[in-house]
């Protein structure tokens, strides 16, 4: 199952990194410097808003649990075989527009790409006197809001419709979602659309 995540709001894939005299926060990018989202992450998005769904369903805590584990599994289990676990790509830019970015920056522009596909916001704290704190000043890069991003979700034909239901239920993503950013719009895409 193809699925879409369009960008409502800037929003941070944070990699856990800083460059110093730069970024306080970085985002996830590839070689060439495109912005993705990892799978693994959305999982644990995913796996919230499931439990959320499931909460609703099913009346017994254990057959939520069983539902759970059937379609997730548990942390370092990914080598048990199972044929109903969902299995989650990571999230990147059509083939079409990276080409096309590629075509008009060139490769191995990775500063380039990534400045065109987002932009550095700057924060600062103020206390409560309406003050700036000092040394508060944080810079943060965010992925511009309107791009789409697509992933793949393995998954077999009798859980396409309490996927999509779970998917409809994401509206936020990434990193700093408490201050505004990060909101998505989740959609599946059809055979005929891909």
């Amino acid at each position: 199952m193809k699925i879409r995540m369009q960008l409502m709001s800037d929003v941070v894939f944070g990699n856990g990194e800083s460059i110093p005299g730069g970024e306080d926060i970085s985002v996830l990018n590839d070689e060439n410097g495109f912005p993705y989202y990892k799978g693994g992450t959305f999982k644990g998005i995913f796996r919230e808003e499931m439990g959320n769904y499931l909460a609703w369903l099913l009346p017994e805590e254990d057959q939520i649990k069983a539902e759970m584990y059937r379609l997730l599994g548990t942390d370092g289990d990914d080598n048990v075989r199972n044929p109903d676990k969902l299995v989650f790509s990571d999230f990147v830019l059509s083939d079409y527009v990276r080409q096309q970015i590629m075509y008009e920056i060139g490769i191995g522009q990775k500063c380039a790409v990534l400045d065109a596909l987002s932009h550095l916001r700057t924060f600062t704290a103020v206390s409560p006197d309406g003050i700036v704190k000092e040394g508060s000043l944080r810079q943060c890069r965010c992925i511009n809001k309107g791009l789409n991003f697509y992933s793949e979700i393995k998954c077999s034909p009798k859980d396409e419709k309490l996927v999509k239901e779970v998917l409809s239920m994401i509206k936020w993503v990434g990193t700093m979602r408490s201050r505004g950013f990060g909101k998505v719009k989740m959609t599946v895409v059809e055979a005929q659309n891909r």
